[in-house]
Parts: C-alpha cells; structure tokens; sequence
C-alpha cells in the first residue's frame, strides 16, 4: 500500500517532546551564562593585551577606594561626542569596579534636555561660576565636589601641515583624570578637611608665588590631598593652634626668635606634626630648628653635600637610594628617584645609651657611596643621609588627641618650588610625606598623570579610495556571496 504523502513524519507526542527538549535546552543555556554574568560581576581578572592602554588605578586610588564605606552618586554631565568622553567614562567604570558604592550616572546635556534641567536644578547651588557642560559631579552626603572636564587634560602646540602651510593643534599629552577624580572622591567622602599651618615670616617659600622657588604647586598638592592651608605667623603671643593637623615650615632664610621655637618644640611635645625643609641659604647662620630637631633624635649638616656620580649639572643629585627597609613615605618610589638641589645633610643623631622612650628616627633617602660634604673641609666619600622620618609615641603626663609625634624633616626645600616638584618623584614624596604625617595610610601612595597617545594615519589619496571600495564594496560583498552560496546549498 503506498504511503499517503500528506501523512505526518511524527506524533502528536513525538512533536510536543520536541518543542520541550528545545525549551529546557534554552532554559540550561540561559542558566549558564546567567551563572557566568553573576560570577564575573565578582570575581574576575582583567587582562591587557596591549601595554599601550594598559593603564592600572594607582594604589593611592585603590587605597581610597577599599576603604570607602561612603556611598557617592557620580554623574557624567557631558557631551558625549566629545573625544574625552570615553576615556572619562571608562575612568569611572573602573571605580566602580572597585567599588560598587560609586555610582556612575552619565546625561548628554546636548540631546537629553530634560535630565540636565534635573541635573542643573538639583545642584543649581553648586554650579555658580563652573560652565554649565562637560562636568563631572560627585555628591556624597550633600557634599558635592565638580570636576571640571575641560581641564582634565594638558595640552602643547604641535605643529602639522595644513591648507594654508603649516598650522598649529593642540595635542593632549597627559591625561589628570584619576588625579582628580581621586582627590573629588576624599574631599566629599571626608568630613571635613585637615587643616595645615604654613609658616610666614622668615624668608619662607611664597605659597603665591609662580617663580621657580615658589611653592605655588606645592600648594596645588596639599590641597589635592585634602588639607587646608593657611598661613601662620608665631610673633607676638601666638602660638600654634592645636586644631591645626600639620605644621610646614619650608626654607626659612632667617633664624626664628626664641619664643617662636618654643611654641613649635611645646606643639611638637603635644603630639604635633611637623615637615620641615632646611636648604643651603642658611648653611652659616642657623634658624634654631637645628637645636630643636636635635631634641628628637635629628641631626642637620652645617655644609651642602656632592654626590657628582649621580648629578645632572654638578650642583643637584639623583637620590635613587631609598634604604634597605624602605620606609612607607619612599617605599613607593622605588625605581624612581628624588631631584634635589644643594641639599644638606640631616640623619639619624648618634646618641649612646638613649632610653627607652626615645624618639624613633628613620633615615630615608641617601646619597650614592662617594658622596662628599663641606667646602674646604671635605667629608667623604661616604653615604650621607639627606632626609629622615621621626616617630614618637605619647609624651606621660600630657593629654593629646593626636596620638604619636610624627616629623619628616629633609636637608632640601628648593627641589618642592614650582621649577623641582615636578621633577622624577618630587611630587609624589610631597604627597606621602603629608599622609604620613597626618596618619592616612591609605594614602601613601600618589597618582599621576597618565600619558595620552595618539595613533595617526597618514594615507595617500589612491590608498584612501582602495580602502573605501574595501569597506564599502568587498567586504560587504563578501558577505552577501557567503550567504548566497550558504543558500543556495541548502536549497540543492
């Protein structure tokens, strides 16, 4: 008997049972990469393949970040067509990341009208004075912190061929995203910023001052570390506020009067904090720190010191020598190096039978071995100490918030001026010798500019129309022809 064309190849039953191994096949793949999202949302492992855009945060950033129990609403108010964008955004990502409580919101102000009139009102008190666009917002609490987004990158005028000859662009070269991302994300996660008194009146670096000795950026670098600085003079019956966190005195060309020095020695021994920097303006007329620092274990050189196998121009020095046991002010500059200029001599003062309480001074940059010191009396070769860290606990009998008397105190103040700071690891010591000093040891470790580059490619007009007709032409093209030949194999 032949068979009925029309007769159905399966059953009822056999076609149902079908359609649920289909079902549950689907719902085991879905399950899988379900499980696999959930996993890698928390545990996971990032990988660069290329050491061009491998650009790790710094451990200052993820320092902060760990720690952070705050929760903190970033939110991108920015043109997304602009060139910075992605790299901004991405920034951001990583942060978050991290640290699932930073939140990142972005809002095209150019094409979603409605959402940047919520931004622009909700922080309508924040925005005075800050143009309206390209703005990063970080609200933590009620304290809001903008970043501006046109000033995250620095630029130089490079020079390319045009229409008219050759034209000048400007070319980012580094980007100051994570350095201000990092100091916007402390400032509104802190409760309020610690405060620093800068010491005026004895021929001291001018915070104001744009010169080359000026410490204008030193400034800069304090407050990134969100610290408060203001001047402070001690004539007269001032003394040293105790609400200040930190006490500078950078270079003063002038000895200090008496009474001044027992204020800095009475907060010192109130478990005060304290950098100072001695430079070789005052090599044969002592500021009286010297007598102080020598209470607490330190003792500065009274000649400049030359260390020619690890100098530029004769006078400065390469400091790469950062101690066996770095301490945690230097440790992270490891392979870099300190650019001092003149500097003196200040280490640990050898003091026999000291007793128990004693001062705990660390010595924590050196020169090389054949470094020498002293003008016609010359000292060396020999390894000299060029800057220390000192630490001592409660004084008994006197009561303090503070806890330990911390004290970096270095043999250069000229290699912080706006010319040095940003030479090899200057800035970056300035940084951690301020957390140190104010106990954030989360804070330890700096952040850079990250290096922008750029990839271009120069093609002739003939190489542009064969990659035209290329994209355009073949590989579409080629597409289709698979997919007809695809067809027409099935169909045969």
């Amino acid at each position: 008997m032949a068979s009925d064309p029309l007769q159905k190849s399966f059953s009822a039953a056999r076609r149902w049972g079908i359609r649920l191994d289909y079902a549950l096949r689907t719902a085991v793949v879905l399950a899988v990469v379900g499980m696999v999202n959930y996993l890698g949302a928390r545990w996971y492992h990032r990988s660069y393949l290329s050491s061009q855009t491998r650009q790790p945060l710094a451990p200052l950033t993820t320092g902060l970040l760990r720690s952070m129990t705050n929760h903190v609403k970033v939110t991108l108010f920015y043109d997304m067509e602009d060139p910075f964008f992605t790299t901004v955004s991405a920034l951001l990502q990583d942060y978050n990341n991290l640290n699932p409580r930073v939140t990142v919101t972005a809002v095209d102000f150019r094409w979603d009208a409605g959402e940047a009139e919520k931004v622009k009102d909700h922080y309508r008190n924040h925005l005075t004075g800050v143009t309206n666009k390209n703005l990063i917002i970080f609200d933590c609490e009620s304290r809001v912190k903008i970043v501006n987004g046109n000033a995250l990158a620095e630029y130089v005028h490079e020079r390319v061929p045009g229409e008219a000859g050759l034209e000048f662009r400007r070319k980012p070269v580094a980007f100051l995203g994570e350095k201000m991302f990092t100091a916007a994300l402390l400032a509104v996660t802190s409760p309020k910023p610690l405060n620093v008194g800068y010491l005026v009146g004895h021929g001291e670096h001018s915070l104001d001052s744009g010169d080359e000795t000026g410490y204008l950026t030193f400034a800069s670098v304090l407050r990134q570390n969100y610290t408060h600085v203001q001047p402070l003079t001690l004539a007269g019956t001032n003394a040293v506020p105790m609400e200040f966190n930190l006490l500078v005195i950078a270079g003063p060309s002038h000895p200090l009067d008496e009474s001044e020095l027992e204020k800095i020695d009475d907060y010192l021994h109130r478990g005060g904090r304290l950098l100072v920097l001695f430079n070789y303006t005052t090599l044969k007329r002592a500021t009286g720190l010297e007598k102080i620092l020598a209470g607490w274990g330190v003792d500065v050189g009274r000649s400049t010191v030359s260390d020619l196998k690890n100098s530029v121009r004769g006078s400065d020095i390469k400091v790469f020598d950062f101690g066996a046991r770095p301490h945690p002010i230097v440790n992270p500059l490891t392979g870099l190096a300190l650019h001092m200029i003149l500097p003196r001599s200040v280490a640990r003062l050898e003091v026999g039978n000291p007793p128990a309480d004693a001062p705990r001074v660390e010595e924590i940059a050196f020169t090389g071995s054949d470094a020498t010191a002293g003008g016609g009396d010359v000292r060396g070769p020999k390894r000299f100490s060029l800057a220390v860290a000192v630490e001592k606990g409660r004084v008994p009998g006197v009561i303090t918030d503070r806890g330990s008397t911390r004290i970096v105190a270095v043999g250069d103040s000229v290699f912080l001026g706006n010319q040095m700071i940003e030479s090899a690891g200057n800035r970056d010591f300035l940084g951690h010798a301020v957390n140190w000093l104010l106990e954030r040891p989360h804070l330890t470790q700096g952040v850079g500019p990250r290096p922008v580059t750029e990839f271009r490619l120069t093609m002739t007009k003939s190489q542009m129309r064969t990659a035209r007709w290329i994209l355009l032409a073949a590989m579409p093209g080629a597409v289709l022809l698979l997919g007809g030949l695809v067809w027409l194999r099935r169909r045969s």
